[in-house]
């Protein structure tokens, strides 16, 4: 049986490895980052067989004439290597993989996509950088929507990370898991919603996201030229909030947000929060222990990073399941 041994959940920035030198705010930038070390260690401590990376899409692994809800990566994974991330084929764990594939689609609760050829961009790869540097193990790479909207409901992705730590649970043979969530918190991309641009920088966008599976990397420079130019939009009492539910063991509570209340507290980025609550799900919420928060605005980000860790989760605190 499959044990799951740890959770992190960790903002992503590729403006991290592009622009490091030009960030001011350089005392944040390398707390965040030494918070990204001190998970990482904390995960080769726990010594996994195997990493579920749950995260978003940025237009590099996925373009706007196929947009599942969630995707799962049962066979070969490549990395896009946009900004810096890591390029190229990574490993999976494709026997776990299509376990949890075969165990969701079964138990009649979802029809999940998958896929034995997965591009990710840096929505996982970020985390692989970064969390999983010097840690050889495998990874399952799990894709959510949060970017093209109409967007799974947060309701659904827990009910759909319900759904895995069952088929985690019941894998036959002993092997120890961490769940990444990647993404988030508070930010807004200068994005457009995809079914009604406004001006030529959206309409840029919308053409890339549409056109760009075969050459995503010729719609780069200007697109990181509009993300640039974007103010940031950070709010940190809104991260503040977030980061207490997860210490306090209520990360449960995410599940009633909405698109629309997180869009207009804390930016369309922040809809990245679905794989936290994912991530929170299959560790059945207990508590969480903050490693980091930074507001960055040279990232646009609110960066942070926490590790939830059974071994040390009082267990009166977890939640009773139904």
């Amino acid at each position: 049986m499959a044990r799951i041994v740890l959770g992190i959940g960790a903002s992503h920035s590729t403006l991290m490895n592009t622009h490091w030198e030009q960030t001011t705010h350089k005392a944040e930038a390398e707390r965040f980052r030494d918070a990204l070390f001190a998970a990482r260690d904390r995960i080769a401590a726990a010594k996994p067989d195997v990493a579920l990376i749950i995260g978003s899409n940025h237009f590099r692994g996925f373009w706007l004439d196929l947009i599942p809800a969630f995707t799962l990566g049962v066979g070969e994974c490549i990395s896009s290597g946009e900004s810096g991330t890591p390029k190229g084929p990574q490993p999976v764990d494709v026997e776990f993989a299509r376990h949890m594939a075969n165990t969701v689609i079964e138990s009649g609760r979802f029809d999940l996509a998958y896929s034995a050829r997965l591009q990710i961009d840096h929505g996982q790869s970020h985390a692989i950088q970064y969390l999983l540097d010097g840690i050889h193990i495998p990874v399952v790479p799990l894709v959510v929507n949060v970017f093209a909207p109409p967007l799974p409901t947060f309701r659904r992705c827990a009910e759909l990370a319900d759904a895995i730590r069952a088929a985690v649970e019941g894998f036959p043979s002993d092997k120890r898991v961490v769940v990444i969530a990647s993404g988030g918190l508070s930010h807004r991309l200068p994005w457009p919603d995809w079914r009604d641009p406004h001006g030529a920088d959206e309409d840029f966008m919308v053409r890339a996201w549409l056109d760009g599976r075969e050459n995503w990397s010729d719609y780069d420079v200007r697109r990181r030229e509009i993300i640039r130019a974007a103010e940031a939009a950070i709010t940190p009492e809104f991260d503040d909030r977030l980061l207490d539910l997860f210490a306090a063991g209520k990360a449960a509570e995410l599940a009633e947000y909405t698109t629309s209340y997180v869009e207009e507290a804390a930016g369309n980025g922040a809809q990245e929060l679905r794989t936290w609550l994912m991530m929170a799900a299959i560790l059945d919420y207990i508590p969480a222990e903050r490693l980091a928060y930074e507001a960055i605005p040279e990232w646009l980000t609110g960066m942070g990073v926490a590790v939830l860790d059974p071994d040390h989760a009082d267990s009166s605190s977890r939640r009773t399941r139904s």
